[in-house]
């Protein structure tokens, strides 16, 4: 597919909203740097005492000058440049985040350092004076400056310019998450500062968000584990701002509750036994709050997991004593903001004894490069590559451009089928799966219905704790045993599993050129 192409099916997605902010921010910024126009850096203000239960502190992010995010650690020795990219745009976000004031053993004194040396340096500043990182500094300054009650009139003007650069930069170019964080912190500006301008947009955000983002399941709408359960630690600061402090008194609170039950209950069913979340769509390892953490902190909160059934986020979890089993039955996240998501239509992990043993490949980077758009791909995941063609077109570092739908369910107490049309307009071909589930045992069954079908390819990507061997036909491992039936050739190859973002681990895959009606049968030992 050439690159008009994939333009075109990428922006036929969007929302005539994304298109015209987009159109709107590029045409403003070009139209105020004729005019020389600059955002001031320091507006006076007046803050507000707030009061905050203790939240959940990240990992160690900055020591004795240290700064590690991403698994990559730098020393600034000329002092701090706040535009560093050595190491990707994501690094320097995360620098700008300040996520490290509110770790467990940072002093008051050396977070106002690093404040002031922040406000000292703004005007020279590129990156962090986005609204994505405006958006989390604010919060992260907030609950730094209310836990060692600081009051710090240098600080506190620097915070109101900030947010007012955010009111007049709100995302809707980008919607999803990203503007959700806009609001999170939106309200938390509005209770700090008491300012009513920012808490209607904060409130009018967060109202329509919430009830598009969460899904009927409870699941965040962008279908990543990881991306729901930091939203979901928003939403629980947020009810902590909010009944901790009584300032504005109607329904905002009651939507935060209601939601956060919900997106509790999807993240218990779909967590495994060992507080592990699958790695789904753009989701790694110690970036977000585990979710012990998150249900630990909804019980001072004094709010508990809703009850609910797994349906329109297109995950399923099928659980019993011997295996935990996740599988993707649904489309691509929402079709306006897709940037989250893999080709990974029909794919599953497999958790036997709580030990991972058929896994997802995991996320190891955002930069725009061959790795990300590897980790993106049909074939990284465990499920049926066509004629070497993604079932959806991933590419860029975030973008889909023709997508799989899922057009056909049916589902029992022990079998789930499903079928897809991602190979259905380029080549003619729709893509059956079926499972059934025993006590013991798990059989897949593929069916490639079309002429078109010279390489099928069915993937399975173990976890490198587990060792792979073959025999004739048969996958033999420490845990299960994996029997193919009608297929052409069997191969066993390593690949790269990735965990955490810039950790990367060699293990064993399966390769297996199948026909087009073929099937597996999992037994679990």
């Amino acid at each position: 597919m050439n690159k008009i192409l994939l333009l075109y099916h990428t922006i036929y997605f969007l929302k005539l909203k994304q298109i015209y902010f987009r159109l709107f921010y590029a045409l403003r910024t070009k139209w105020r740097k004729y005019r020389n126009y600059q955002y001031k850096i320091s507006i006076q203000s007046d803050s507000n005492t707030l009061h905050l239960r203790r939240s959940i502190a990240p990992k160690i992010l900055y020591k004795e000058g240290k700064f590690n995010f991403l698994n990559l650690e730098h020393v600034f020795s000329k002092g701090i440049d706040w535009n560093y990219g050595e190491y990707g745009k994501l690094w320097t976000y995360n620098l700008n985040y300040f996520e490290y004031l509110i770790q467990n053993d940072i002093s008051k004194e050396e977070g106002e350092r690093l404040i002031y040396d922040f406000i000292d340096k703004s005007l020279d500043i590129h990156d962090g004076r986005m609204p994505f990182p405006i958006s989390l500094r604010g919060i992260n300054w907030i609950k730094f400056l209310t836990k060692y009650a600081i009051k710090d009139q240098k600080i506190d003007d620097s915070l109101f310019a900030q947010y007012i650069i955010l009111m007049d930069n709100i995302e809707y170019h980008i919607l999803g998450n990203h503007l959700l964080e806009n609001g999170f912190s939106l309200l938390y500006g509005a209770y700090y500062f008491k300012n009513d301008n920012f808490y209607k947009k904060a409130k009018a955000i967060l109202e329509k968000e919430l009830d598009e983002q969460v899904l009927e399941d409870g699941a965040h709408f962008e279908l990543s584990p990881m991306y729901h359960q930091i939203m979901l630690l928003r939403i629980l600061d947020s009810i902590n701002l909010l009944q901790n402090n009584r300032w504005k008194n109607d329904t905002l609170l009651n939507k935060l509750k209601e939601k956060s039950e919900m997106m509790l209950g999807w993240l218990l069913s779909m967590t495994y036994r060992n507080g592990a979340i699958p790695l789904l769509n753009d989701s790694s390892y110690g970036i977000a709050p585990t979710t012990a953490e998150l249900i630990e902190y909804a019980k001072k909160l004094h709010r508990e997991p809703k009850s609910i059934v797994l349906n329109q986020s297109g995950y399923r979890k099928i659980e019993n004593e011997a295996y935990e089993c996740v599988i993707d039955i649904g489309n691509i996240g929402p079709d306006y903001i897709p940037g989250h998501a893999h080709s990974d239509t029909f794919s599953f992990e497999l958790y036997v004894q709580e030990k991972p043993v058929i896994v997802d490949t995991g996320l190891s980077t955002y930069e725009t490069n061959d790795r990300r758009m590897s980790e993106r791909a049909t074939s990284a995941h465990n499920t049926v590559e066509v004629n070497e063609e993604d079932q959806s077109r991933v590419w860029g570092g975030f973008r889909v451009a023709q997508r799989a739908k899922v057009i056909d369910i049916n589902e029992s107490d022990s079998s789930i089928a499903a079928t897809h049309n991602g190979y259905k307009k380029s080549m003619g071909i729709l893509h059956k799966r079926e499972w059934e589930f025993a006590s013991d045992m798990i059989i897949i069954r593929d069916s490639i219905n079309g002429e078109n079908t010279d390489k099928l390819i069915s993937y399975l990507h173990f976890h490198p704790d587990i060792p792979v061997t073959i025999e004739n036909d048969t996958i033999i491992t420490p845990l299960i045993k994996i029997s193919y039936y009608n297929i052409i050739e069997l191969s066993l190859l390593e690949y790269e599993y990735a965990p955490e973002f810039n950790r990367r681990k060699v293990a064993q895959m399966i390769k297996a050129v199948i026909k087009q009606n073929s099937s597996m049968e999992i037994k679990i030992l």
